[in-house]
């Protein structure tokens, strides 16, 4: 299962982290998001313990979506070692999704 990532433990969960780390910036209103998040929960399971994967509510953390430019959701970012080293927008196959997260584990 994803974590939950928010304004208060981002920094320490996200920026932090001393393993990549998958963001997934959706809303509850937001279809696509809805159909991406059993991906997403999977991914979570798979790659526990080299990846963490997580979620951000923008509706909930309005200040995060601002300072990633969040414009349209769902916006996936990879982070590895507090910088952002890929972004996808829309939703997108599990493939891809691996794909990036087996470059950041590099």
């Amino acid at each position: 299962m994803a974590k939950t990532f928010n304004e208060d433990n981002f920094d320490a969960e996200v920026l932090q982290s001393s393993e990549p780390v998958l963001v997934d910036f959706w809303a509850p209103w937001c279809g696509p998001c809805r159909q991406l998040a059993p991906v997403i929960d999977q991914l979570a399971t798979e790659y526990e313990g080299s990846v963490k994967v997580g979620k951000v509510d923008t509706d909930q953390n309005p200040n995060l979506a601002v300072k990633y430019g969040i414009q349209s959701i769902p916006t996936v970012m990879i982070f590895k070692n507090g910088e952002v080293v890929n972004q996808m927008l829309g939703n997108q196959p599990k493939a891809n999704l691996q794909q990036a997260l087996d470059a950041a584990k590099g």
